[in-house]
């Protein structure tokens, strides 16, 4: 694709020639007339997953908006009535980031069933970008370019049925979509199929063999969700033997392409120098690129970062603000090192209610060093009135989810008498927790990829 580009901009007669070669086997929709601004058009804004473009088409967000406007305007104006280069300027448009613009157009070349707009609108209707948002709609659109064998629909389609938007949700369902897009070389349904693979989602067995035959096709066409899950299974030797250097190089590619998963991971690599060079340094810039991406896994690794002083001057105050803003999106793991910083007054005022109301948050999903925080506070009368059995049952509920603190404590706590004289000072042990890289999420909305 960046070939042609290169021979357009040329302007050489050997390049119209060559452009007009390719787009005399493509697939004109019906009523349309082929002719230089059509033939200009496609090649600035067409998909390569449209029957008859693979050769010249490409993702939206390769198309250069700039020129790929004016071109496919003019063609418009020429072809007024055309429903695919009402779809390619939508595109471009939609490249652009101007969605008003896209959004009308797309309605108007849906109205045709052209596969581009029913793709691109479908998704959009189901986000609520640039559109109210209608779901249910912007699935219909969806199934309707899937059946007609559009890869970007499919896929797209695969991911209302693998979390119910629009649709029932339906594993069965999603894993044959991500297979037919995939089956036509979409990389991020190769992505998808093959994390079905490697959870076993959708009647589908657990096979990491296959999950990761599936990523690898994903990678070498550079897809960054490709090579973060691929990276993930050689972390941690599923299916395969263990490689860390190559998952660091996975990661590595990913994070180059702004992909928020790949730079935490990468991160965690390198500030603990797994299969490359430690430097925590780098490894909290590479966390704040991914936190400015509101990925709550790396704010809260930031937060330890500023909370040890580890690659960056230690800052209590970053770090409450990071924990916080982690904790709100959802991670449990910040809830509790958020609770135990207001618990022991690092960096801040002492303040059990906040302890309190942070160790909770955290405990209630079942986190089992919250729930343990929560018997210390219960056991000491630390923001709540003393209660021996409710410390005893928050100790048990943590020791069953093995965390052998709460296992001692538990057995301290169950042959003791009055607990008010404890020790409150006494050092919790064992708190701070530090998550480890996550599966990453197949959840990605962003039209046509």
């Amino acid at each position: 694709m960046r070939h042609m580009k290169r021979l357009r901009e040329n302007g050489s007669a050997g390049a119209v020639l060559l452009l007009g070669l390719v787009l005399s086997s493509a697939v004109i929709a019906p009523g349309v007339m082929a002719g230089p601004s059509l033939d200009s058009c496609a090649a600035a804004a067409s998909s390569q997953f449209e029957k008859g473009f693979e050769s010249i088409g490409m993702d939206a967000r390769q198309i250069d908006a700039e020129s790929a406007i004016p071109t496919c305007t003019e063609a418009l104006e020429q072809e007024p009535n055309s429903a695919q280069i009402k779809a390619w300027l939508g595109r471009a448009y939609f490249a652009a980031g101007d969605t008003e613009n896209a959004a009308r157009l797309f309605e108007e070349a849906a109205e045709a069933s052209n596969v581009v707009a029913l793709a691109m609108l479908g998704d959009m209707l189901i986000t609520g970008n640039g559109v109210p948002q209608d779901m249910a709609r912007g699935a219909q659109l969806l199934i309707e370019g899937a059946e007609a064998g559009f890869a970007l629909a499919q896929n797209s389609l695969g991911v209302s049925y693998e979390y119910g938007e629009g649709v029932a949700q339906d594993y069965a369902a999603a894993a044959r979509w991500y297979r037919a897009a995939a089956e036509q070389g979409m990389s991020k349904a190769q992505a998808n199929i093959g994390f079905m693979y490697q959870e076993g989602l959708g009647g589908l067995p657990r096979d990491y063999v296959a999950a990761a035959a599936w990523y690898e096709r994903s990678v070498a066409q550079g897809d960054p969700s490709g090579q973060v899950k691929l990276g993930k299974l050689l972390e941690e030797g599923l299916g395969q033997p263990a490689d860390l250097a190559r998952a660091a190089e996975l990661y590595r590619l990913a994070a180059a392409q702004g992909e928020k998963f790949g730079q935490n991971n990468l991160g965690f690599f390198i500030e603990n120098g797994i299969g490359i060079q430690a430097d925590p340094a780098a490894a909290a810039e590479l966390y704040r690129l991914a936190a400015d991406q509101g990925l709550a896994l790396a704010q809260h690794n930031l937060a330890m970062l500023y909370e040890a002083g580890r690659g960056v001057t230690q800052d209590y105050e970053a770090a409450i603000a990071f924990y916080r803003r982690a904790a709100q999106a959802g991670e449990a793991v910040s809830a509790v090192n958020l609770g135990l910083l207001y618990l022991e007054g690092r960096g801040i005022d002492i303040d059990y209610g906040e302890a309190l109301k942070w160790t909770r948050i955290a405990a209630d999903r079942d986190h089992p060093v919250a729930l343990n925080n929560l018997g210390h506070m219960y056991e000491n009368g630390l923001g709540v009135v003393a209660d021996r059995q409710a410390a005893i049952g928050y100790y048990r509920r943590a020791a069953d989810l093995g965390y052998d603190l709460a296992a001692d404590n538990l057995v301290r706590l169950a042959g003791a008498g009055n607990v008010s004289g404890g020790d409150k000072t006494k050092p919790i042990k064992g708190l701070l927790q530090r998550e480890r890289t996550v599966d990453v999420a197949r959840y990605s909305r962003t039209p046509d990829m």
